[in-house]
């Protein structure tokens, strides 16, 4: 890849922008930086070497005013705004950030998408990749930009990649050998507009696939299994539901592989730490992939049986006083949040609410209706949520000024055997900046109110 003395601009100023910016000045590129922020509430900034000619902040430039050769455009960026819509018209290129890093590495890559349980079924593949002994990076929307980390990987290297729609929009020659695509729900709509704008998005991971590549298809999503007849590579289906005589699926309580209905056991369902169905699949998926790496089923098995989990997904912070309080931060949309709603036979005290990305909440109001034994709202979205649920019958509702007030009131409404759940079903974007940082306060708060003394 020969970007030497080109001009590019990197478009935000997060992770991702950073990690572009670094790799392209390696490749001796010309490298502008805009963001909407100011210097001051942009970390790391200081360490990219920019000169003030090539930092455009706190303001949004106008395309002629850079006229880059390449845009590098962060996952959180719309490509809305005026200039990308130029560079667009002009067919100058737009790249995603993994794009960028996955142009000059030889390794192979595992991608994995869907509308949830991503993180998981990353991090699992990720554990699985690593038991093969061979170079693993574990890279993408998990929080670590591929840019960096990638390009010295020779081709016995692996990168585990979890890719979301945003980062897949705006891909190029990305190729991934085995992908994943576990489920598609609404969300980001008010980016993609329609539910088959964002399927086709997600779909964008296998476009560079060959009849040498594996595709990894969720049986149980319509949508996604529909997929399966446009695959120029070969097709594994995965199911939770239903025996398939050839794929990965559920058999008398265990995972077991077949093919051509002979049946090969995994490992017992009963032995997974993880609960819930959707974590079966997600277990399901990394074992297919783990597979193709080359690892027997015992060998992918035994890190199956170890894996406790990824954190702020279901993650446990704690029984105090007989109330168990679970972390599920991670739950950005009312799917997620109702998969973890549906892993519980508890009582539930539920924490939700954020800033919502032009989803409905009536359907997942519905199961709160079943489910929840008291609701706390908090964040931007919190009067639409209450109206939804009021819609559904949901009766015990509350609203909370923050997230200190949610657990406060959370504790107050709980008794021994309930469960308090944090699982807001929008993103943090309203109160935090990111669901990580949410996640770590309401441990924090839960492990503070059980530690300070009650005057």
């Amino acid at each position: 890849m020969n970007w030497q003395g080109k001009r590019a601009l990197v478009v935000g100023a997060g992770r991702s922008g950073q990690a572009a910016v670094l790799k392209l000045k390696k490749l001796e590129t010309e490298v502008f930086l805009t963001d909407r922020q100011e210097r001051e509430k942009l970390q790391g900034i200081e360490e990219l070497g920019l000169d003030e000619a090539h930092l455009l902040l706190a303001r949004v430039p106008e395309w002629e005013e850079i006229r880059a050769e390449l845009i590098v455009l962060s996952p959180g960026v719309s490509p809305e705004q005026g200039f990308i819509q130029a560079a667009l018209a002009e067919k100058v290129p737009v790249w995603s950030e993994v794009e960028l890093a996955m142009r000059d590495s030889a390794a192979v890559c595992v991608g994995i998408t869907g509308t949830n349980g991503k993180t998981t079924t990353t991090t699992l593949a990720g554990e699985l990749a690593k038991r093969t002994g061979r170079p693993t990076r574990v890279v993408g929307n998990i929080g670590l930009a591929m840019s960096g980390q990638v390009e010295d990987l020779a081709e016995n290297g692996i990168v585990v990649a979890e890719l979301s729609s945003f980062q897949l929009e705006f891909i190029d020659k990305l190729h991934v050998q085995i992908g994943i695509f576990l489920n598609v729900t609404p969300d980001h709509l008010d980016r993609h507009h329609t539910l088959a704008n964002y399927l086709e998005v997600k779909a964008r991971l296998f476009e560079n696939q060959t009849p040498a590549d594996l595709a990894i298809l969720n049986w149980d999503d319509p949508l996604v299994r529909s997929l399966g007849g446009e695959m120029k590579g070969r097709v594994l289906y995965f199911s939770s539901t239903s025996f398939l005589p050839d794929g990965i699926s559920v058999w008398q309580d265990k995972i077991v592989y077949a093919e051509g209905g002979e049946r090969t056991e995994i490992v017992e369902r009963q032995a997974l730490q993880l609960r819930g169905s959707h974590n079966l699949e997600n277990v399901m998926a990394a074992a297919a992939a783990a597979s193709e790496l080359g690892l027997t089923w015992p060998e992918i098995a035994q890190v199956l049986r170890e894996f406790p989990g990824v954190e702020h997904r279901q993650e446990k912070v704690g029984i105090f006083d007989g109330i168990l309080f679970i972390n599920d931060s991670k739950g950005t949309n009312p799917n997620a949040s109702e998969k973890a709603l549906l892993a519980f036979e508890d009582p539930l005290i539920l924490i939700a609410g954020g800033k919502n990305k032009g989803l409905d909440f009536h359907e997942f109001m519905k199961l709160v209706k079943r489910k929840v034994k008291h609701l706390v709202l908090l964040g931007q979205a919190a009067a639409e949520m209450e109206e939804a649920a009021r819609d559904e019958g949901v009766e015990r509702i509350v609203r909370a000024s923050s997230l200190e007030d949610a657990v406060e009131k959370g504790i107050a409404e709980a008794s021994p055997g309930d469960v308090v759940l944090l699982s807001p079903a929008c993103t943090s974007w309203d109160m935090f900046k990111s669901y990580e940082e949410r996640g770590e306060l309401f441990k924090e708060l839960v492990r503070r109110h059980y530690r300070e003394p009650k005057l």
